[in-house]
């Protein structure tokens, strides 16, 4: 907040006072809880890191909404909260309009909570809190984007982080230098940059990336996406080792390059096939920035894409669900689940053709264990069944189909604009107070992986 008030009182857009409010306010909150409990032993057990992560989730966008309620007082509390989560979850999805005429320092406050909450904030803070004394190591099993290969990385948990936001960091510098360069102001490129790595899809303009009209600014952020997609952790022993090597034998980087790219191509053909597009090249343009940026988890759009032949927008949809890296700043269930579900499947299928055989599943030179595959399995069964039933809360809210579904998967793997109603060309600012909170919900679902907060309601876990 005072990077944003500095911004503010420099070039006096009129929402000083918003961000002065809003720090004043988060310090003085943050002092309160701090002095009572500074000499508490800080070691954090299991459980409580987990209560912990939850707890942070929810209580950080209370703060988070400060400068939004006090410049614009119009807002309701429930919109800013949603708006909020939305940048913390790298969703998205928006509620406001007018976008473009926004102070930039209110625009820059909804990126830079994108930016930061790209790695998770959470790993952000386990950088910085063992300098209190405060150990991290369970809220990184609980909280992080997805798994972090061992070798290769530095030992302490703290050296880890720092690792991966060194990386993050110098990823964002360098898509900010490739956008000025390709035509966009620095205000712009400082913003879409903070969104293209955390992956988190907000802009400056109600039209979004479609507003520059420009093919390369469209290559270079597509680029950023594809890049922000794949494990930071093979990203960091690619420039440790200065070799390309670690990509090659990145399973989950491979599949979700070949799968997103190869779906590129088909549905541009489609596009062409239905007359959408005069010509082949035009259809790959416009189908491949939008595919690129849904399938991860981003949230860019540069046309809407919910005039198009139905088939592509809900397989742009099918894509925000898999495609995503663990490791990465992305959402959904992650592309290893998807490689290890469909392993096992290919493996049960063997086994009832060969019922003597002994085989295991694998991901290549490495076994995966049976606990691994079950908890895989009981993850995506979660997986969908939250969809399920958010999605049947919104139909009995009054919400048409298309909407519903499409609002829920977007939010649910933080992929930011659906169909119909809150399609890229409108936002989610027609839905109810209580459709706007079921979609918030799902946001936060999908950001701390389910098992999170599911786990919190387990007796059995709180008994160990």
């Amino acid at each position: 907040m005072a990077t944003c008030w500095l911004l503010s009182q420099i070039i006096q857009d009129g929402a000083t006072n918003a961000f002065l409010q809003g720090t004043l306010i988060t310090l003085i909150a943050g002092l309160l809880m701090f002095f009572p409990t500074r000499h508490i032993p800080k070691k954090v057990s299991r459980q409580a890191g987990f209560l912990l992560v939850t707890i942070t989730w929810s209580l950080i966008p209370v703060f988070c909404t400060l400068p939004l309620l006090f410049y614009m007082p119009q807002l309701s509390f429930i919109d800013a909260y949603f708006e909020v989560v939305s940048g913390l979850t790298t969703t998205g999805a928006t509620i406001l309009s007018g976008l473009d005429h926004l102070p930039k320092s209110i625009n820059l406050w909804r990126h830079e909570l994108n930016w930061i909450a790209g790695m998770g904030i959470i790993v952000f803070a386990i950088a910085i809190l063992p300098i209190l004394g405060v150990g991290g190591m369970q809220l990184l099993k609980s909280e992080s984007p997805g798994s972090v290969k061992e070798s290769d990385l530095p030992p302490r948990i703290a050296q880890t982080a720092k690792a991966l936001w060194y990386v993050y960091a110098g990823f964002t510098v360098a898509c900010i230098i490739a956008l000025k360069l390709a035509g966009m102001n620095w205000f712009d490129a400082v913003c879409h940059a903070f969104a293209a790595m955390s992956l988190g899809g907000f802009s400056t303009h109600d039209s979004s990336v479609g507003f520059f009209d420009s093919l390369t600014i469209e290559v270079v952020l597509s680029i950023f996406q594809l890049l922000a997609a794949i494990n930071f952790a093979t990203h960091f022993v690619v420039l440790k080792k200065q070799s390309l090597r670690p990509y090659g034998r990145d399973a989950e980087a491979k599949a979700f390059l070949a799968l997103v790219l190869g779906s590129c191509l088909l549905t541009a053909g489609v596009l062409w096939h239905n007359g959408t597009y005069p010509d082949y090249l035009t259809a790959l343009r416009y189908s491949s920035f939008n595919l690129i940026t849904i399938a991860t988890d981003c949230g860019f759009a540069n046309t809407d894409f919910n005039k198009w032949p139905i088939f592509v927008p809900m397989w742009m949809l099918f894509l925000s669900c898999i495609s995503a890296s663990s490791g990465s700043t992305g959402g959904g269930m992650r592309m290893i689940r998807t490689i290890i579900l469909l392993k096992q499947t290919r493996l049960e299928l063997f086994k009832f053709i060969h019922p003597n055989a002994v085989k295991s599943v694998k991901i290549g030179q490495n076994v995966i264990s049976h606990s691994i595959v079950t908890s895989v399995t009981g993850f995506i069964f979660l997986y969908f069944m939250c969809i399920v039933v958010l999605v049947f809360t919104l139909l009995l809210s009054g919400l048409d189909f298309i909407t519903a579904l499409s609002a829920i998967v977007a939010c649910f793997n933080n992929a930011g604009p659906g169909l119909n109603e809150v399609g890229p060309a409108s936002n989610y600012a027609g839905l109810s107070d209580f459709q706007t909170g079921v979609c918030t919900v799902a946001m936060l679902l999908g950001r701390v992986q389910i098992f999170s907060v599911i786990i919190l309601f387990v007796p059995e876990f709180w008994r160990k």
